[in-house]
């Protein structure tokens, strides 16, 4: 039943082949839903429909589950193969509703960040008598000390960073602009790549800040890539990813005392709820530590009556 689902996705609705190829995925994720399930395509009603959503919020990729705009997509993406499927007589009306009808809320999970210990041994895992482990140790100081997007960060050209004002100009989301800053460790850092890294990295001209070994730009892969192998390294709590570091940057910001809005305009957030989660992560910290701490939290309270003697004391 696939098989022409690629020709009308090119043909009737006249998709990119980077559209088709990711059409065609998010139709992979369902089979392999079905396939768990034991159950077929004609199986599909409203009860399989949000089990099959809890499962890409929850279990999917590994346990880790999906993003809210993802799962979005691959649900319009369904209703999209059901009406091929219409079309192609095997079914009377797509089972797929269309509309708010079918879009159940998923719990948006809550930003996952590292301890100052564990970032500071992420830090310190490359090693740098080496052009890459200079280069490797900038990146990591400059993700945790500017709390930038992987996007950001990768897209960053020699000209954009200003050791005078210890400030970095990065473009976000929507190509807009901002002014990052960076302490004294990452400065060090940077200056340390520039000065004896990157030059034996250079070797042609080339304006990218971070370069791999053949002198190009280095790929957004590859610093998801190096991040996640100097979390391993450096034994941390948890897996990193370099949106990790921009998590545990805005956390210890809170946690240091910073105002949210000042969090908000770091993290280049336009809207104010965006950066609101963080409190939630220290709110979450909070209430552990009461419930760890506090007499009369949900341990047993301790009594105001004077502890009962032994009669034979």
């Amino acid at each position: 039943m696939v098989e022409g689902y690629p020709d009308y996705l090119r043909g009737q609705r006249g998709l990119s082949e980077n559209t088709v190829r990711i059409y065609l995925d998010d139709i992979g994720s369902f089979r392999q839903y079905l396939g768990l399930e034991e159950v077929t395509l004609k199986d599909m009603d409203r009860a399989m429909l949000r089990g099959y959503m809890a499962w890409l919020a929850t279990d999917a990729l590994d346990g880790k589950g999906y993003a809210r705009v993802s799962i979005a997509r691959k649900l319009t993406v369904l209703r999209s193969f059901y009406l091929f499927l219409v079309q192609q007589g095997l079914f009377k009306a797509s089972p797929v509703p269309s509309g708010r009808s079918y879009r159940v809320k998923v719990q948006k999970p809550l930003p996952s960040f590292l301890g100052q210990r564990d970032v500071a041994r992420l830090l310190d895992a490359p090693d740098e008598a080496s052009p890459l482990g200079l280069r490797d140790r900038a990146i990591l100081e400059v993700l945790y000390s500017c709390g930038v997007r992987l996007g950001e960060i990768q897209t960053m050209d020699l000209p954009h960073v200003n050791f005078t004002s210890k400030e970095i100009l990065v473009r976000g989301k929507g190509s807009k602009e901002r002014w990052v800053l960076f302490g004294q460790p990452a400065a060090t850092a940077l200056r340390r790549y520039l000065d004896e890294g990157r030059p034996q990295l250079a070797i042609r001209p080339e304006s990218a800040l971070f370069l791999n070994r053949y002198g190009a730009r280095l790929s957004r892969r590859s610093m998801e890539k190096l991040v996640g192998r100097y979390g391993i390294q450096a034994q941390t709590t948890l897996g990193v990813h370099p949106h990790t570091l921009r998590h545990s940057f805005a956390t210890h910001m809170l946690e240091g005392g910073a105002d949210l809005r000042v969090i908000q305009e770091l993290l280049g957030h336009s809207s104010p709820s965006t950066t609101q989660i963080y409190t939630h992560v220290t709110k979450q910290e909070a209430l552990s530590a009461y419930l760890t701490n506090h007499p009369r939290s949900d341990m047993p309270p301790v009594s105001s009556a004077p502890p009962e003697t032994d009669p034979d004391d």
